[in-house]
């Protein structure tokens, strides 16, 4: 598996934005794929935010993606940048994909000078991210869900 920016395979804006909006679609309910495609296709920079990296199997299929983005839901703007939209297609969860994901999310923000990162997830996830090294920070409701606000300092981070 490899690691590689989204804007260096264009072929799979589309998969991903689509495989983004039925996963995370509830929290954000006029989201249409249009609107993601759109977005992913603004993520032009490698080392910046906006970005979205993509993990690649060795034939370079994609295995999954997660987005480093200032603003990840209206609701809750006091809070940037974040880690966002991490999602492992079904063929590929449980074999370390999200989480080398994670980790170069938290190396491209610390190399860009980040001190804290962010995320948001249901409390289901919360364990799984703990594990990475993040902390809840706090929790707040968007639409339907209550979710866990959680953050890593990226300098310090050990992964």
């Amino acid at each position: 598996m490899r690691i590689d920016w989204l804007r260096d395979h264009p072929q799979y804006i589309d998969a991903v934005a689509a495989a983004h909006v039925e996963a995370f679609g509830a929290l954000v309910p006029d989201w249409s794929v249009a609107d993601a495609v759109r977005e992913l296709r603004s993520h032009i920079h490698a080392c910046a935010i906006p970005t979205t990296l993509l993990a690649l199997d060795g034939a370079g299929d994609w295995l999954g993606s997660a987005s480093l983005l200032q603003e990840d839901h209206r609701r809750i703007r006091q809070y940037s940048p974040w880690l966002a939209s991490l999602y492992v297609r079904p063929q590929a969860r449980g074999q370390g994909v999200g989480a080398a994901l994670v980790a170069r999310c938290v190396d491209e923000a610390a190399a860009l000078g980040v001190g804290r990162l962010y995320l948001y997830c249901t409390a289901a996830l919360t364990g799984y991210y703990a594990r990475l090294g993040w902390r809840g920070h706090s929790r707040v409701v968007l639409g339907p869900l209550h979710v866990d606000v959680m953050a890593i300092d990226c300098a310090g981070a050990s992964r």
